[in-house]
């Protein structure tokens, strides 16, 4: 049986779906691709000029050593995923959702989930339509909305009033995990977390169904989250055009991008 009609047939045989996704999965909808430091670069050329890396910009000391740089690059990012449409894949995921329960884990901290409708939303690493005290002077998490941030094109810097901490006045961040990050008030995606673990519970003996999207091995948590929750089933889908290969556990490998991959599986599913 072709690998896609032994997709398609697991996705109808499922009685809950989780879909676990990277950051590959925003690459059809037009958002860039992060892998490695040219492929920011090309993102990004700024930061090649400066010779600064991912890693290097994602480091929470920026907004007390150089607030500017650093809500320079974030501030960026924050337009751009809110500017970004997410593609026709994330319609299938919600059909599919429909005919049974559907809940997502992404280390994503773009909100294209949320966008496309979905609730029950696991971030694992936070998102960037979030903001919290960079001391933080409290716990608390408040919505980035209305917040815009002026970045200057050629430098990447920001220009003009910063975002504030609601509660002292001080500098306010993104509430997301960054590198070395000591900071990070978790509360917000720990919830969502322990209600996905609750949900998971609840189902029982029911076929659990496991859909990864564009998630790689350099930072693997998306895909150990994958492999754990399809471990007793082993029904696990993975989706990713670089990194198909399943090495621990069984299941199905597509060599194909996100939005690719869901249309086809779809069409099969529509053809049942």
């Amino acid at each position: 049986m072709h690998e896609l009609d032994r997709a398609a047939a697991l996705v109808e045989s499922a009685e809950a779906l989780l879909v676990c996704a990277g950051a590959g999965v925003g690459v059809d909808s037009g958002l860039p691709d992060f892998r490695g430091d040219h492929g920011f670069w090309r993102a990004y050329p700024p930061y090649e000029r400066l010779g600064l890396r991912f890693e290097e910009l994602a480091d929470p000391v920026h907004f007390t050593d150089d607030p500017a740089l650093a809500w320079g690059f974030y501030g960026h990012r924050l337009e751009l995923y809110r500017r970004t449409v997410p593609h026709a894949g994330f319609a299938v995921l919600r059909g599919w959702g429909e005919r049974t329960g559907l809940r997502v884990f992404t280390s994503n901290v773009d909100g294209q989930f949320q966008r496309a409708g979905f609730d029950g939303v696991a971030e694992v690493h936070g998102s960037i339509h979030h903001l919290q005290c960079v001391r933080p002077c409290t716990d608390d998490v408040w919505p980035a909305g209305g917040v815009a941030v002026d970045v200057d094109p050629e430098t990447m810097r920001a220009r003009g009033p910063l975002p504030e901490c609601r509660n002292c006045g001080g500098l306010a961040r993104p509430n997301i995990l960054m590198f070395g990050d000591r900071s990070w008030v978790g509360d917000r995606s720990q919830r969502a977390l322990d209600e996905l673990t609750s949900w998971r519970r609840g189902l029982r003996a029911a076929r659990l169904v496991v859909v990864e999207l564009g998630a790689g091995s350099a930072v693997p948590t998306v895909r150990r989250q994958a492999e754990l929750a399809s471990a007793a089933s082993g029904s696990l889908i993975r989706i990713n055009p670089r990194e198909p290969e399943i090495r621990h556990g069984r299941g199905v490998s597509l060599p194909l991008g996100a939005a690719e991959a869901l249309a086809e599986l779809d069409a099969r599913l529509s053809r049942r």
